[in-house]
C-alpha cells in the first residue's frame, strides 16, 4: 500500500486564471529558500491535474511570517514546472494571506522573481481587487534569457523563425519570459499551436509564455494566452503586463491600457519611473481536503473530497 494524506487547501480564481493555495505549515516544510523543487513537484502534479486532482493552472505553496505583513510563496504550473512569478495567481496568495484581516491593505509576498508588493484595493466580501507592483520589464535579452542571434535591448519586432514562417515578436520578462505577437484576428491563426512551438523555441533557454495581441485603441488590447508549463490559459497576470509592454515599445498603446483576455479584464499601467502596476479581481471558488497518495505516479493518484 502506498502511504497517503490528507492536505487542506483552498482555491482562487484571478480573471479565470486559476489557483491552488496551501499552507507550507499544511506541508510541514522548512524555509521557502531551502525547499527543493523536486519536494513539490508531485505535489503539483497532482493536486493540480483537472481529471484527478482539485484542478487548477498554478500551485501556490505560502508561508506566513509571523507577526509581520510579509509572506513568501514558491509557485508551481499544472506540468510540475517551477514558475518565477505569477501576477494573477500572487493576487490569489495575498487573498488567502489577508483572510479574516480586513485592516490590512497592503502585504509583501516573496517571489523567486523578488519582493512584490500588493495593496488591496476592495474586497466587497465575495472579490477583492489587488493592484500589485509588478517591477520594471526587462528587456536585456542576456537576463530574459533570449538568445536569438544579433538581439539587443530592446528586443522589438524581431524576426522568430517558426514553422509558418517568420513572425515578428518583442520580448520581455516580467519576472519570467515572454514572448508577445501581434495579430489582426485570432481566427485566422491557429495561436495555439503556434503558443506550443514558440514556448519551447530553442531561442529561449527556459522555454517562454507567449502572448497574442489584437489592438483595440490606444487604450484597449485584447490577448490570448500560451503559458509556459501550463498550455492555453484564459487569462494571465504577468502575460497581461508583458502584452501591454510590447503595445507600447511597439507604439500602438499609451502607457495605462485596459487587457481583455476571455476571462475578464485586468488593467496595466507602466509609469515613466519603469515600474508597472496591474490591477485585478480574485475570488475564492472552493476549500476542502486533497487525499495525496506519496507515490512515483503522483499525477494519477489523486483524488479530491467535497
Amino acid at each position: 500500500m502506498h502511504a497517503s494524506r490528507e492536505i487542506r487547501f483552498v482555491k482562487y480564481h484571478a480573471a479565470a486564471n486559476d489557483f491552488v493555495v496551501v499552507s507550507a505549515a499544511e506541508l510541514a516544510l522548512g524555509s521557502a529558500i531551502k525547499t527543493p523543487p523536486a519536494q513539490l513537484t508531485p505535489l503539483a502534479r497532482a493536486i493540480l491535474d483537472r481529471h484527478t486532482g482539485v484542478g487548477a493552472d498554478g500551485l501556490f505553496v505560502a508561508w506566513r511570517a509571523t507577526g509581520s505583513n510579509r509572506a513568501a510563496v514558491r509557485i508551481f504550473n499544472a506540468d510540475g514546472s517551477e514558475a518565477e512569478m505569477s501576477g494573477n495567481g500572487i493576487r490569489c496568495a495575498a487573498a488567502w494571506l489577508l483572510e479574516g484581516k480586513s485592516m490590512i491593505k497592503q502585504i509583501e509576498i516573496e517571489t523567486a522573481a523578488g519582493l512584490k508588493t500588493l495593496e488591496r484595493v476592495q474586497d466587497n466580501g465575495e472579490t477583492m481587487v489587488f493592484r500589485v507592483a509588478m517591477g520594471g520589464p526587462i528587456l536585456d535579452p542576456q537576463r530574459i534569457p533570449f538568445r536569438g542571434p544579433a538581439a539587443a535591448a530592446p528586443v522589438v519586432g524581431y524576426s522568430l523563425p517558426t514553422s509558418l514562417g517568420p513572425r515578428q515578436v518583442s520580448v520581455s520578462s516580467m519576472g519570467n519570459p515572454h514572448c508577445s505577437t501581434f495579430v489582426d484576428s485570432f481566427d485566422e491563426l491557429d495561436w495555439r499551436a503556434l503558443g506550443r512551438e514558440m514556448e519551447r523555441h530553442p531561442f529561449f533557454p527556459n522555454r517562454t509564455n507567449v502572448e497574442f495581441i489584437r489592438v483595440l485603441g490606444q487604450n484597449r488590447i485584447e490577448v490570448r494566452f500560451w503559458e509556459r508549463g501550463v498550455g492555453e490559459t484564459l487569462s494571465s497576470g504577468t502575460g497581461s503586463s508583458a502584452a501591454a509592454v510590447a503595445s507600447i515599445l511597439n507604439q500602438k498603446t499609451r502607457r495605462r491600457v485596459a487587457v481583455e483576455t476571455p476571462g475578464g479584464t485586468l488593467n496595466v499601467e507602466w509609469k515613466q519611473s519603469d515600474e508597472v502596476f496591474l490591477t485585478g479581481p480574485v475570488r475564492r471558488i472552493a476549500a476542502g481536503k486533497f487525499e495525496y497518495h506519496e507515490e512515483a505516479n503522483a499525477r494519477k493518484s489523486g483524488r479530491f473530497r467535497r
